[in-house]
């Protein structure tokens, strides 16, 4: 099987990590809209219409599925998308609700939902939270963390005063990463709480989602992997190598 998967940049490479890991399909094939990221601040149209134009491009591969590794995307343009594909598309913010159903029992945790603009005012997270019974959470849009990520910023000063912008006022017990970039930070963002939060996000919990969902049987080898960018594909791939420690690409 082939999947197709597809970021606004570089984040949509955490979910990929899951799946190279589980040996779900036999090859990957990653397009990340790095010209035009971040979607976040983008409206809801427009968020639409970069989607489509993606879909457009993987149709030249055939996939069996595509994965919108993208909370932005998953949040305004799912719909769209599934009535245009010929094939199934499957997003990240269900996963990553069932991810932190998982981990955390108690529903009356407190939880900080983080995550771009454009999902944060969507209300999926919180929707999804509150109909599965979770009743003290909060939501978040902390859109710098992804032209930080974009632009190779994983730890440093810059990213230590951004957390306290947005981190200074609250005390959460656990943490949704509600975009895809935001794990690469996840070791910096659960330092900034003395490791006493609870991280979650969508790539955890992506894999069990395609097996319970579409009946996808496990390969015995690893797939191969396709990485595509609308601009400087190499930063794609250097990101990749370091995140999914590969050696080659």
């Amino acid at each position: 099987m082939r999947a197709a998967v597809f970021d606004s940049g570089i984040g949509g490479l955490t979910v990929v990590k899951s799946l190279l890991a589980h040996k779900l399909f036999d090859e990957i094939v990653y397009f990340g809209d790095t010209a035009r990221v971040p979607y976040g601040p983008k409206d809801k149209n427009t968020i639409i219409r970069y989607s489509l134009e993606a879909l457009e491009f993987f149709k030249n591969f055939e996939p069996d599925i595509l994965i919108t590794a993208c909370n932005s995307v998953s949040a305004h343009a799912i719909e769209e998308l599934r009535e245009v594909a010929s094939f199934p598309v499957v997003g990240v913010i269900e996963p990553g609700v069932l991810a932190l159903e998982k981990k955390l029992r108690n529903k009356k945790s407190n939880i900080l939902i983080i995550g771009t603009k454009a999902t944060i005012e969507s209300q999926k997270y919180q929707n999804l939270l509150q109909q599965r019974g979770y009743t003290n959470f909060t939501a978040k849009a902390t859109p710098l963390f992804v032209p930080l990520v974009e632009e190779e910023i994983f730890e440093g000063e810059v990213l230590k005063a951004t957390m306290h912008h947005y981190f200074q006022d609250f005390h959460p017990e656990a943490i949704i990463l509600g975009c895809t970039h935001f794990p690469l930070i996840a070791q910096q963002i659960s330092s900034y709480f003395y490791n006493k939060a609870l991280l979650i996000h969508s790539g955890e919990a992506i894999v069990e989602h395609l097996e319970s969902t579409f009946h996808i049987k496990k390969s015995n080898k690893t797939p191969s992997l396709k990485l595509f960018a609308s601009e400087n594909p190499e930063k794609l791939k250097r990101v990749a190598a370091q995140w999914l420690s590969l050696s080659q690409i």
